[in-house]
């Protein structure tokens, strides 16, 4: 059958064409010679070749050798399969697209019920791509857009379609305006949650803005507490190494400020753990109370986000809405460290496979 016109045409004439394939076999490289035909459409006038359904969409290929090259690709850069394999930089590149895209088909069109929603920045001069993340499978699912802007959010809603757009429950994101109010707009049965990762960040960042100022305010031997003690403060005091720990303790002695700043930034951890919004609501109200009197200015400007924001924290309360939070943040970091193994790589393309495969199963 012509792969043109449909038509099986009497009278084709068959050429038989030798062509050289590469195998992967225990580590070693095979060559296969085998014959395949080409044919000539009386129909459509077009050649068209045999297909063998064993053979990658590379002409020189297997499909087993092209997955193999695909599944070094996800812990290695290009250049280093390549040379493992004494093969060109540019059909390295080619095979692995065919693996994902083989990855991508296996999984199917997803149906989502709770998603998360996170940008990433592309290269330099504020260029962002929006990925969506499907938080039951703990994958992703959408990778695209221009910008952070609402109309490329709402590329995704158009994407997934209404039927799916309207069965999603939950829409986990951090408080940029234009996440939220395209979520609204096109899936409006669905609760906002903001992610507390970037809550607990812009806190970090309320902590780092006393430090820098107490370590203006201060002189002399006083400021030698304070400097180089930025990973130390930001930090969990569980996941500090010993040294770390003893540095702090210093620190906080030495500096009441810090020290209740500190404080106030471990005690708002303990938001997420209410199962009740009155409970969570309580613990915040006597948590801002202990603002007072502290002259804390970057506490209490994040406080007041907090409370603008509040209907997106306290949804966290509902036990329909408690999926993992940390999948998103753990994304992200898996396409950095591709981001960086790939620096210089300009195909968004191959950007968007790698970032929607990087949690697939290797198959």
């Amino acid at each position: 059958m012509c792969g043109c016109c449909g038509q099986v045409q009497k009278g084709w004439y068959d050429r038989r064409v030798r062509q050289v394939r590469d195998l992967s076999s225990g580590g070693h490289r095979i060559r296969l010679e085998l014959e395949v035909r080409r044919l000539d459409c009386r129909n459509c006038g077009g050649v068209k070749r045999e297909r063998l359904d064993f053979l990658a969409d590379n002409p020189h290929f297997t499909k087993r050798f092209a997955h193999e090259v695909g599944r070094r690709c996800r812990e290695a850069s290009i250049s280093d399969v390549a040379r493992d394999f004494r093969l060109d930089w540019d059909t390295v590149k080619t095979l692995d697209k065919q693996y994902m895209r083989a990855q991508l088909g296996r999984a199917g069109m997803p149906g989502p019920r709770a998603i998360g929603i996170d940008e990433i920045s592309i290269r330099k001069g504020h260029s962002y791509r929006i990925v969506v993340s499907d938080l039951d499978r703990r994958r992703a699912i959408w990778f695209g857009g221009a910008d952070r802007s609402e109309a490329s959010m709402a590329q995704f809603y158009d994407w997934l379609g209404p039927r799916k757009s309207a069965k999603v429950e939950l829409a986990v994101m951090d408080m940029w305006k234009p996440f939220r109010t395209v979520a609204n707009q096109r899936a409006p049965q669905a609760a906002i949650l903001f992610d507390k990762f970037h809550i607990m960040r812009h806190l970090g960042e309320a902590l780092d803005k006393v430090r820098k100022a107490e370590y203006a305010r201060v002189s002399g031997k006083d400021r030698r507490f304070i400097k180089g003690q930025k990973y130390n403060l930001l930090s969990r005091h569980d996941n500090l190494k010993l040294e770390g720990k003893r540095s702090l303790a210093l620190l906080l002695a030495a500096n009441k400020r810090l020290n209740t700043a500190y404080l106030l930034k471990e005690e708002f951890g303990q938001l997420w753990d209410y199962t009740r919004e009155t409970w969570a609501r309580r613990f915040f109200d006597n948590w801002r109370a202990k603002l007072k009197w502290q002259r804390l200015e970057p506490y209490q400007r994040f406080a007041d986000m907090i409370e603008r924001h509040w209907d997106g924290i306290a949804a966290y309360c509902k036990p329909e809405n408690k999926v993992s939070l940390g999948f998103v943040e753990g994304l992200n970091n898996k396409i950095r460290v591709f981001q960086r193994r790939a620096y210089g790589l300009r195909d968004e393309e191959y950007l968007r496979l790698k970032v929607l495969t990087c949690m697939l199963p290797r198959h």
